[in-house]
């Protein structure tokens, strides 16, 4: 969560590297397997999208075979795509649940994904008036990030520090880790399970290759939209267009 009424304080925080793990070790591949390995053609699973992404990680951007997306990001991916609900601009999926966002172009192109950091606390809805209070006033259960549809655009926070304002209003922005950070962000970005990824004020971290090469490009003039998924609201109450999807895309495949 960032304050609008005092300094930035949360971009003077950032954590160290994780260790690095040791390679697994392989026995020899006979002439026999490696003759197969050569041949033998690849299969990969389907996904949201038109093209592979790249995968963002905190370290680089690196092509994705396979990319994992939960049920209800898929819905949101394929109403915002079938109905145009991004007014022809970019827009990013927050899985909340999944610890993960997906960034999509203006005409519903998956790009990239990758891990996120998100609020400390459960919750789906901002404490009123808390983007005016500073960082030390805000309580353990308030440090949510709300679920919802968001019109984000760039602008700059106290410092001059310029981030990506998903909901000005409650203090609510998409940004790197920050610098300096005490709290491992970076480590608990990189780590294989979703439980240490909830550690921020109600902001969303982000990898460098994931803001930098894709959302500061794609966002940089008109903005876009940021789609946040629920931890425990019904997602049709987080966005009521989806029941209406829900009843095209069956009427479809009936008529099929």
């Amino acid at each position: 969560m960032i304050s609008v009424s005092m300094a930035f304080a949360a971009l003077a925080l950032a954590g160290a590297a994780p260790a690095q793990a040791k390679p697994p070790v392989h026995k020899p591949a006979t002439s026999e397997q490696t003759a197969k390995k050569k041949t033998a053609p690849k299969k990969a699973k389907a996904a949201p999208g038109k093209t592979a992404p790249a995968d963002a990680s905190a370290k680089e951007a690196k092509p994705a075979k396979t990319v994992e997306i939960s049920v209800d990001a898929a819905r949101v991916a394929d109403w915002v795509g079938s109905s145009g609900d991004n007014q022809s601009l970019p827009y990013v999926i927050v899985d909340k649940p999944a610890a993960r966002a997906y960034l999509y172009d203006a005409e519903g192109k998956l790009l990239a994904n990758a891990p996120v950091l998100i609020g400390k606390a459960l919750g789906d809805e901002a404490t009123p008036g808390i983007g005016a209070k500073s960082l030390s006033e805000i309580g353990p259960a308030e440090k949510t990030t709300p679920a919802g549809r968001f019109l984000a655009k760039f602008g700059f926070a106290a410092g001059q520090q310029k981030v990506l304002w998903v909901d000005y209003a409650t203090s609510v922005a998409l940004h790197t880790i920050p610098v300096g950070n005490k709290e491992n962000r970076k480590a608990r970005m990189l780590s294989p399970t979703i439980d240490d990824n909830r550690i921020t004020f109600g902001c969303i971290n982000v990898p460098q290759a994931f803001y930098k090469r894709g959302v500061e490009p794609l966002f940089a003039k008109k903005g876009g939209y940021v789609y946040v998924l629920p931890d425990s609201t019904p997602i049709e109450d987080v966005f009521p267009r989806l029941r209406v999807q829900s009843f095209v895309t069956t009427t479809a495949a009936a008529g099929n």
